[in-house]
């Protein structure tokens, strides 16, 4: 499976791709980091992510895509960035039917590093290390990116079959639901029938008695 991982930002948006192989091997297939000046405008830094974006799509053909999730930080300017870049992340996957992950930082750091309370410097430390390359991304941005990626490779089968296997068990679960409920009808129709034949008996056998 192919995966672009993007690390969501209007400053800086990372952008990596990642092909899974056999059990957990990973290659780097492109990373990059999409920039964007302050001083433009806003709907303009989102059109410049956007056609990064869609190029990368284009040119790379993922079959998923892995977007970090916006998470609660002090400074809500950055927040409501980040949020609006990874919007527009989500709206174009999604208007080519691409599956589209969120994953927090936390799960991310500790797919690739087995701590979820790894500094970004561990992460690139690992990524360079998983990925076998030649040198560290940088910045920081283009490893989180590629965390990403190799993050929902890594994660997304576990959570699939998971996800396989609470359905499984809420199909079982609503047949037997399904066959108490049956079982208690046909108790209760039983004995309402018992009960009609108890009541017709009992009339009838008064009615030979008046006789």
């Amino acid at each position: 499976m192919r995966v672009l991982g993007v690390d969501p930002g209007l400053t800086r948006c990372g952008l990596g791709v990642v092909d899974g192989g056999l059990g957990r091997s990973v290659t780097c297939v492109a990373v990059d980091v999409v920039r964007t000046s302050a001083d433009t405008e806003l709907a303009a830094r989102l059109l410049r992510i956007s056609d990064a974006v869609e190029h990368w799509l284009d040119v790379h053909r993922p079959e998923a895509v892995a977007v970090e999730r916006v998470f609660s930080q002090h400074n809500v300017r950055t927040v409501m960035g980040t949020a609006q870049a990874g919007g527009v992340v989500a709206l174009n996957a999604a208007r080519r039917g691409l599956p589209v992950v969120f994953h927090t930082p936390s799960e991310v750091k500790a797919a690739v590093t087995g701590s979820g309370r790894a500094d970004k410097a561990q992460v690139t430390g690992m990524v360079t290390r998983v990925l076998k390359l030649e040198s560290q991304p940088k910045p920081a941005d283009a490893a989180d990116a590629l965390a990403l990626a190799i993050c929902h490779l890594w994660r997304e089968p576990m959570r699939e079959r998971l996800a396989e296997a609470e359905a499984k068990a809420a199909q079982v679960a609503r047949a037997h639901k399904a066959k108490l409920a049956a079982a208690a009808k046909d108790r209760d129709a039983a004995a309402k029938d018992k009960e009609a034949r108890r009541t017709g008996n009992g009339t009838n056998s008064g009615r030979d008695t008046r006789r």
